[in-house]
């Protein structure tokens, strides 16, 4: 390489990052047999594996909390709200002799 130069900074998906990463916990090769077959430095296995043991759990977390279930009482308060204001606009309407959406 001249001086001056840089070599090419590639970036890789996070499915490829994954499944090198879980080629490293796998044990089955050794980091450096890792790093030639997929054309990594094996500083980066190291880290991409050490974020995928640290972020595991984090997994498993969201799920839970995507199944919370929604505050009941705040949606009726605004189902109520939205009922008045529509109330509110449709006599606004009726005033000023508009055709409402309902005809």
């Amino acid at each position: 390489m001249s001086r001056g130069s840089r070599a090419i900074r590639r970036n890789h998906s996070p499915a490829f990052k994954a499944k090198v990463a879980l080629a490293v916990l796998r044990g089955d090769q050794t980091i450096a047999e890792l790093a030639k077959r997929f054309d990594v430095h094996p500083n980066l296995l190291t880290k991409w594996k050490s974020l995928l043991v640290k972020k595991a759990a984090d997994l498993f977390n969201s799920g839970t909390a995507a199944k919370k279930e929604p505050d009941i009482t705040a949606l009726h308060a605004k189902i109520g709200q939205l009922a008045i204001e529509n109330d509110f606009l449709e006599r606004a309407l009726d005033r000023i002799s508009v055709p409402s959406a309902k005809a």
